[in-house]
């Protein structure tokens, strides 16, 4: 007994004698694991970037409708050539020409989104040099005033302005959604690791205390008061714990190297989890959840979105039928001289106007069946977004089910595995008395740890739905409000 005593006391004393030789390891909590997630995870720049392409997608559609300035020019265009000329009693004669032209003009425009045209003020210059003649000449137009609007066709510029701004808001909802999606990730390695840990503790444990068991069997079996059979399956239940023990470091060194990857934490000293048992107080309301999700997921602008494209479609169809029509009308001043300030000196007004049109005569019925498929895909998409919306009230009301169930069951978990612990010790201490059998022992060990695991499940579980409900919603349900960012406008 003394022996089994020394035994049983250096097995205690192992585990703190290695924690004192170790570097303190660092202890995570779930927030902040999440936190860490969202921040610097290669996901949470990935995220960042795709709000950020947005963002100047954005930018880049609103300096459509503003004024834009322009300069082009031709600096210079020379030329040597011989070139015909016809004389004055129209025979040819062929000509040495060498000459340089030279043009610049600069060119105010604002779109006209409402109509879909084009309103623009410019000003020309152009300089022409004859050197075999020794000749210079200036041509321009100080200012010309001019419109360019297409008549009866489709209006890109004023859908644009109708769907962009809600592409924006579909993206800036994302943005939300995705850092969500890494929050129910992380939940998922974080719980992966701590139930390793778990494992690993619980192993540890039932090592120590099957070798203990089995070293004060040996002292029974030698004074006669224990079998052989009874000794042997203590043995095997050390060698097995042995086993258990060793599959639990090497579960536990891989769910830790999949979350210090997936953290972006850099391979130095070791770290611990919490257990998470602060659950919420608040449960959670399926019509409050679905009229969040309406209001706050990508989904309500995604749904608008598509609707207004396939019906931007339907109108593409309906104006491009064949006829086209535009008017070109420009007035302004220009001018011609020696020098450059006889264009500014005296200029003649100038004036252009130009209504084209074209249509077809005959085109097999090509346009009508255009339109026709058009209009079938607009309803194709409204089916496709009702029944999407369906699915999705249904993913969200389901989900809440799910989160109100499993945080309910955190209660029983947690009874079940604070009475097996008990359990295991009343039993432990009676077969050390005698009063029970072997197999009694194991019974009450498996159900510890069984209980300790469900427990550890279920609280997985209920934060892997949690999070999944505030993806779904977008709603906190702690601090009753949206989950949201500052958008930048």
């Amino acid at each position: 007994m003394k022996k089994s005593f020394i035994l049983s006391f250096v097995y205690l004393l192992l585990p703190c004698c290695q924690l004192l030789a170790q570097p303190a390891a660092r202890r995570l909590h779930l927030q902040e694991v999440i936190q860490l997630a969202q921040e610097q995870s290669a996901e949470a720049r990935q995220v960042v970037t795709s709000r950020e392409n947005s963002y100047w997608q954005w930018r880049s559609f609103k300096a459509d409708y503003l004024p834009q300035l322009s300069l082009s020019g031709t600096l210079p265009d020379f030329s040597r050539t011989i070139t015909p000329v016809t004389q004055p009693d129209g025979s040819l004669e062929y000509q040495p020409v060498s000459n340089n032209i030279s043009e610049a003009g600069i060119t105010l425009s604002q779109v006209i989104s409402p109509t879909g045209g084009k309103v623009f003020v410019t000003s020309l210059m152009q300089r022409f040099d004859d050197f075999d003649r020794h000749q210079t000449r200036y041509n321009g137009n100080p200012a010309i005033i001019g419109l360019e609007q297409p008549l009866f066709a489709y209006n890109a510029l004023n859908w644009s302005k109708r769907i962009e701004p809600l592409r924006y808001e579909e993206s800036q909802k994302k943005y939300v959604e995705e850092r969500e999606k890494i929050a129910v990730k992380a939940t998922g390695l974080y719980f992966d690791l701590l139930l390793a840990q778990v494992n690993k503790s619980i192993a540890a444990k039932n090592l120590a205390n099957n070798d203990t068991l089995y070293q004060v069997a040996e002292e029974k079996y030698k004074l006669g008061r224990l079998s052989r059979n009874d000794l042997l399956q203590l043995r095997l239940a050390v060698l097995n714990a042995d086993l258990a023990l060793a599959q639990a470091a090497l579960d536990e060194q891989t769910a830790t190297l999949a979350l210090r990857n997936y953290l972006g934490l850099p391979d130095s000293g070791p770290f611990t989890l919490a257990v998470p048992e602060d659950i919420p107080d608040a449960g959670a309301v399926a019509l409050v959840a679905v009229a969040e999700a309406k209001k706050n997921r990508k989904e309500s602008s995604n749904f608008r979105r598509r609707l207004l494209e396939a019906e931007s479609l339907v109108a593409k169809a309906r104006g491009d039928n064949g006829f086209n029509a535009s008017v070109f009308a420009t007035f302004g001043l220009t001018s011609r001289g020696g020098t450059l300030t006889d264009i500014y000196s005296r200029p003649d007004n100038q004036q252009r106007v130009r209504i084209g049109f074209s249509m077809p005569l005959m085109d097999w019925g090509r346009q009508r069946s255009i339109y026709k498929v058009a209009e079938l895909n607009q309803q194709l998409v409204e089916y496709t977004i009702n029944q999407e919306e369906t699915n999705f009230e249904q993913a969200v009301v389901t989900q809440v089910h799910r989160y109100n169930t499993l945080r309910s069951r955190i209660k029983t978990t947690a009874e079940a595995d604070t009475i097996a612990a008990e359990r295991y010790e009343i039993a432990r201490n009676t077969f050390l008395i005698g009063r029970i059998s072997i197999t009694e022992l194991n019974i009450a060990l498996s159900e510890k740890d069984q209980a300790r695991r469900a427990y550890i499940t279920s609280l997985s579980e209920f934060w892997s739905a949690y999070y999944n409900l505030r993806q779904l919603t977008l709603f906190d349900i702690e601090q009753q409000q949206p989950i949201g960012v500052e958008v930048v406008r």
